[in-house]
């Protein structure tokens, strides 16, 4: 989704996104927001590419992945949920490392999807003919309260933080059009089983200890 919002167009509870929205180079680069430019260069260079050489291409834009991790590393993404959490952090060495919960939660909103509806899109575009164009990818757009709200009442052990990095109004929430991705007979995972599923799977795989 970063090569899709990133135009300059404001996001109100209104405000529907779909696969006609691109961001703009020029705007990425004045905010200096170099990862949006960068994935909205490199979709427009595949495109282009695809036109000229003949190529089927159909692309997926995929929000804030998270979920049960296969990897036996941890990504930004899931340290960005960690760095939120206090608790015993299991290296693959055996070392332990307590994690510090971050004093506040930042006042943004996120564009969640599972990792599992992510890779179950990529396998359902390969499989139809009938898939084409752009696929904005996001089971829901939450407030980063509502995700920590979420842990809390799963593991009410961790320690998460209560206060907001501001105190401003929270940003307000806007929607990603589901119509054409339910086209591929995608259902998108609940953010709440996502969010239990993925520090359920941390603590089976002994990246994380949840003590009392």
């Amino acid at each position: 989704m970063a090569a899709v919002t990133f135009n300059g167009k404001p996001l109100t509870p209104d405000t529907v996104v779909d696969e006609s929205w691109f961001s703009d180079p020029a705007f990425c680069e004045e905010n200096k927001t170099w990862y949006m430019l960068s994935k909205t260069l490199a979709e427009d260079a595949a495109w282009k590419f695809a036109k000229e050489n003949g190529i089927d291409l159909v692309t997926i834009n995929p929000g804030w992945v998270f979920g049960p991790p296969l990897q036996p590393t941890l990504n930004l993404t899931i340290d960005v949920l960690l760095s939120h959490i206090k608790g015993t952090l299991l290296t693959t060495e055996g070392v332990l490392f307590l994690l510090s919960v971050s004093q506040t939660f930042p006042n943004q909103v996120f564009r969640f999807v599972d990792v599992r509806d992510v890779a179950n899109a990529h396998v359902l575009t390969f499989e139809r003919p009938s898939a084409n164009g752009r696929y904005c990818l996001v089971g829901q757009v939450a407030h980063f309260s509502e995700f920590l709200k979420i842990v809390h009442e799963h593991f009410p052990a961790l320690r998460l933080p209560e206060k907001c990095a501001d105190d401003k109004p929270f940003v307000p929430k806007y929607k990603v059009s589901k119509e054409k991705t339910k086209t591929l007979g995608i259902n998108f995972t609940p953010l709440e089983v996502t969010v239990k599923d993925t520090i359920e799977s941390f603590k089976e795989r002994g990246f994380l200890s949840i003590c009392g």
